[in-house]
């Protein structure tokens, strides 16, 4: 073989070795470009998982938000007369008062005419809502629903623990009393 010969023999034999190592240089930092590739792939998914769970949990927030201030809405249009009503109350106890005693006398217009008043603001009251807390004389005292403000001696055995007398009524607003009986119970 000539000198020439094996040069070339050398140059070929290192040509393949050559371009491996450039094959490999390039195809290892093509793997990096990929890798780095998925990765940002993988965060950018995780990103967006992350914002659409706050997005969820924001908009869930919000819907409970509008749910509650319509709930207290509606719950303040229902007691929204309350101190009106409570303020009134005296108004409607004096008129009951005033009807027991003028029913005393004989005066049977001035009687009628009284009770017209009387039946006209109840309606008037009891149109906003206000209702009457149903205790009775005889009844069992439930402190729950009326208010005792002294005990006397029971006129019979059974009216021990009972309501003995009614001394000022109750009235509810809706399903809150907004003014509890004051009774008097048998001990």
């Amino acid at each position: 073989m000539t000198t020439e010969n094996k040069l070339n023999d050398e140059i070929v034999d290192q040509t393949p070795i050559e371009n491996n190592e450039y094959n490999i240089d390039t195809l290892d930092a093509s793997i990096e470009e990929r890798v780095e590739e998925i990765s940002k792939e993988e965060q950018l998914s995780q990103d967006l998982a992350s914002e659409k769970d706050k997005f969820l949990r924001l908009f869930a927030e919000f819907e409970n938000y509008k749910r509650r201030t319509a709930r207290e809405r509606i719950e303040l249009f229902k007691t929204a007369n309350q101190e009106v009503l409570l303020a009134l109350l005296p108004v409607l106890d004096d008129f009951d008062r005033a009807l027991s005693e003028i029913k005393k006398t004989d005066d049977n217009i001035l009687i009628q005419g009284v009770e017209l008043i009387q039946e006209k603001f109840k309606n008037t009251l009891f149109s906003k809502g206000l209702e009457q807390v149903d205790v009775n004389v005889g009844d069992a005292f439930d402190a729950d629903f009326a208010e005792a403000i002294t005990q006397i001696p029971a006129p019979s055995p059974k009216m021990k623990g009972k309501i003995v007398d009614v001394i000022e009524k109750g009235y509810k607003l809706g399903d809150k009393i907004i003014r509890f009986p004051k009774v008097v119970i048998g001990n």
